[in-house]
């Protein structure tokens, strides 16, 4: 079956000439002329009635036309649905993105107050996500990129903050260097083994030191409320604890001193004929990080 066949002879009926409809169609007479013939030779049926005044349908022809003109106004109503969801936000967008990111909170709530036809689905969680086989439309990464035909954009990175609660400082004597953190309760993420090293750096200077982390775990905000409880010296990232040290609940030590950035990047499968609601939320993404909200005025 050949579509733009239906389409060519639904349109020389509606116009009730080859001219005519050559005109309209925008394309010669002849190549109207001979895709109504290759149309009528595939059928095996003559579908229309030439003579040098009109045209006129056939029986087949009528049947035809009334079958065909449906399918016409149907592919036109999908492209103009499709032209619709090209030229405005609207629609379902599915997003994902790992565990721990309550700071794209607010900047989803803020895409959605400015975009009401979107409807939002996002999938937090810490496999990796075949955005194509399960049918994302964006991702947000942080970490290396592995190698993939995705499109990314670089968000920022997040940094790290070594925090501490005042109370704890007060009982403990303040860490000068890093090897200090050995002689105290420090509190980390990740699972594993509580014996771990952790590498910080200072301009060109880079140290690994050997902790035994009093609290290790895998989980952002748990790690900040045992920080804001005395617990120890947590190893955390800004956007976790900016709050709380703006607020002085936390005291940042070895201020100096940080653990490796990690960059965050948005990715999505292409950039060809992007809609208009992938693009605009990742042109919202891109302009709320930045800077990146962590490291928004200044730090105490």
């Amino acid at each position: 079956m050949d579509l733009n066949e239906i389409a060519v002879f639904t349109r020389v009926v509606q116009a009730g000439s080859f001219t005519a409809a050559a005109k309209t169609l925008g394309m010669p007479k002849s190549t109207v002329s001979r895709k109504v013939a290759d149309l009528e030779e595939r059928l095996r049926a003559r579908l229309l009635q030439r003579t040098t005044r009109k045209l006129s349908l056939t029986d087949a022809g009528r049947m035809y036309f009334d079958h065909g003109v449906r399918i016409v106004q149907e592919l036109e109503a999908a492209e103009a649905a499709v032209g619709s969801l090209q030229a405005r936000p609207r629609g379902l967008l599915r997003v994902t993105v790992g565990p721990n990111a309550g700071w794209l909170g607010d900047i989803v709530a803020g895409y959605l107050e400015r975009n009401p036809e979107v409807q939002i689905e996002l999938l937090s969680t810490g496999r990796n996500v075949d955005l194509v086989e399960e049918r994302f439309d964006v991702g947000i990464r942080a970490g290396a990129l592995a190698d993939s035909s995705l499109v990314a954009r670089k968000l920022g990175s997040v940094t790290w903050f070594l925090v501490a609660a005042p109370a704890y400082l007060k009982k403990r004597r303040r860490p000068r260097t890093p090897e200090d953190l050995a002689n105290h309760d420090c509190l980390l993420f990740g699972a594993g083994s509580p014996s771990t090293t952790v590498q910080l750096g200072r301009g060109n200077e880079s140290v690994q030191v050997a902790i035994a982390a009093r609290l290790r775990v895998s989980d952002f905000e748990i790690l900040g409320t045992a920080a804001l409880a005395g617990l120890g010296i947590a190893l955390v990232p800004a956007f976790q604890c900016v709050a709380d040290v703006r607020a002085q609940r936390l005291e940042r030590v070895l201020r100096d001193w940080a653990a490796p950035a990690i960059p965050v990047h948005v990715v999505y499968p292409t950039a060809r004929h992007l809609s208009a609601t992938v693009k605009s939320f990742v042109e919202h993404v891109q302009q709320r990080m930045t800077p990146p909200p962590w490291e928004l005025g200044p730090v105490p």
